[in-house]
């Protein structure tokens, strides 16, 4: 237990470090600043959802926050779809009435048009039995009618609390643009996010699971990992050890494309919602699909684009 936290405070730092001094190479512009106020309303949105949430039960607290058009995968293979369904599932989670539960974020991100964003940080669901289970979650948002909502949602168990909860630095563009309205241009930017994700699934046949990951991530990638991980993976090079830990080296047990894309009007954010499809049987005989989705984020239109968060 001792060795998980200190090797999951040891990669928080560095990440943190890393991205510290990639923003103390310039001093902060105008631009900068409205970027900054940008995701720092997000972040005070998210806290703010949090801070209700420790006074009510669990369905009351998280759907507060959720769009009426809210994404969430859910046991079972699938995806809740609105805000009832949502519901409906979280109402039939186990002592869910009778519980609470809190989050802290501790990284948001913004798209350059400031209409999109994600967050993602550490719950902690206190329980009728005064017992506390660590959870990690993973939120991508959208500003409407100068309010943020959630509109695709994720939990993961943990193994224990975190090591650490400190906020690393935000993931900001580098100026706040006007988002491109026209539709031609909007599905131009969703045809590259849609392409991206099956040229990720591609190179994972071919190069191996883990290398994909590495390949596609951003250095500030994360992801969830499992109830196993106390801590969010931190780096897109992580992320490939843990992706591809336990399988044959150059392989991958599933392929995946996105059944829809949800991208920033200035083409710098999206989010890929779909399916994993198992290469191969379980023990069982059966392919039961996994649902997944990932944040995708690039520096301008002309980039590439790289997960930044899964």
């Amino acid at each position: 237990m001792l060795q998980t936290m200190l090797r999951g405070k040891l990669l928080h730092l560095l990440a943190a470090a890393a991205l510290l001094g990639t923003a103390a190479q310039a001093a902060p512009s105008a631009a900068d600043a409205e970027a900054q106020a940008a995701v720092d309303g997000l972040l005070a949105a998210d806290r703010g959802f949090a801070q209700a949430s420790a006074t009510t039960d669990p369905v009351a607290g998280l759907s507060a926050m959720f769009a009426n058009d809210i994404v969430m995968p859910v046991p079972g293979g699938r995806f809740a779809r609105g805000i009832a369904e949502v519901r409906d599932y979280l109402r039939s989670t186990p002592d869910y009435q009778k519980s609470r539960i809190e989050w802290t974020p501790i990284r948001g991100g913004v798209s350059a048009d400031g209409k999109h964003g994600f967050t993602f940080g550490y719950m902690r669901l206190h329980k009728p039995d005064s017992s506390v289970q660590p959870l990690k979650y993973l939120a991508y948002w959208l500003r409407r009618d100068e309010r943020w909502q959630v509109t695709v949602y994720r939990r993961s168990g943990a193994s224990a609390a975190p090591a650490s909860t400190t906020p690393m630095p935000p993931a900001l563009p580098a100026r706040l643009v006007r988002s491109h309205d026209d539709a031609a241009r909007t599905q131009e930017f969703t045809r590259s996010l849609d392409a991206a994700e099956r040229a990720f699934s591609d190179e994972a046949q071919k190069i191996g699971l883990g290398p994909a990951f590495a390949k596609y991530g951003s250095s500030d990638a994360v992801n969830l990992g499992g109830a196993g991980n106390a801590d969010i993976v931190l780096g897109a090079d992580n992320i490939a050890r843990v992706v591809s830990a336990g399988g044959p080296p150059g392989t991958s047990p599933v392929t995946w494309a996105p059944d829809e894309v949800i991208v920033a009007g200035s083409g710098d954010l999206g989010v890929t919602i779909g399916f994993l499809q198992p290469n191969a049987p379980s023990a069982d005989g059966s392919r039961k699909p996994i649902p997944f989705f990932t944040i995708w984020r690039r520096p301008d239109t002309g980039s590439a684009w790289r997960y930044v968060a899964e």
